[in-house]
């Protein structure tokens, strides 16, 4: 939910996925803009067999697809700049082995850079990579970023009460951007534990 209110859309965007689960990003991104189409690439075949379920029942098959394959083969799926943006919400944890059965958490098929990789093919010049990660993080997808030359240019740093730590970073990429950072902050509920105006918009209360 905070990753689908975080993304800014172009008008008419055709937005990737990089995996992309059962497609819940692609639902809400397709719910808010009815004008953008969301390719999602997941390589869990359970997952991507719920995404095209989901797609279904949601009727949005000619807005969202979803394709199983690996992300590292998004530079011979698809040809290079052919998305306006790029989106993920990817395993959080680095690979180890007790994570040798949950590639959704753990990089097991999903570095950094990989995923730093795909996103600065696919994206045209101009164009945004969005994504959310844990804080511990940041400075890991920074130097990727900057390596695939997906300029950092929007962080959102995210707590749950106003004096929690920092549970989440999200962070929006430009290609071929020059440097300038905006950095936003916010938080779900406020000092009481009520929801935040942040938290209404974002569930539409």
């Amino acid at each position: 939910m905070v990753l689908s209110g975080f993304v800014r859309l172009p008008k008419e965007a055709k937005v990737l996925d990089l995996g992309s689960g059962c497609g819940t990003l692609g639902l809400l991104l397709c719910a808010r803009d009815t004008n953008c189409a969301v390719t999602g690439v997941e390589v869990d075949e359970a997952a991507h067999q719920t995404a095209l379920q989901n797609i279904a029942n949601n009727k949005l098959t000619d807005r969202l697809t979803s394709i199983c394959a690996d992300i590292r083969t998004v530079p011979s799926d698809f040809t290079p700049g052919s998305f306006h943006c790029c989106v993920s919400n990817p395993p959080y944890f680095s690979a180890g082995q007790e994570s040798a059965n949950s590639t959704a958490r753990h990089e097991l098929q999903c570095t950094l850079d990989a995923l730093f990789a795909a996103a600065a093919w696919a994206v045209k010049f101009g164009g945004d990579f969005f994504l959310v990660h844990k804080p511990d993080r940041l400075s890991e997808l920074c130097v990727c970023a900057v390596k695939y030359k997906l300029e950092p240019k929007r962080l959102l740093l995210l707590r749950h009460r106003p004096d929690d730590p920092i549970s989440l970073v999200l962070l929006q990429c430009r290609k071929g951007a020059k440097p300038g950072l905006i950095m936003e902050e916010e938080c779900l509920q406020d000092a009481q534990g009520n929801p935040s105006a942040y938290y209404r918009k974002l569930y539409h209360i």
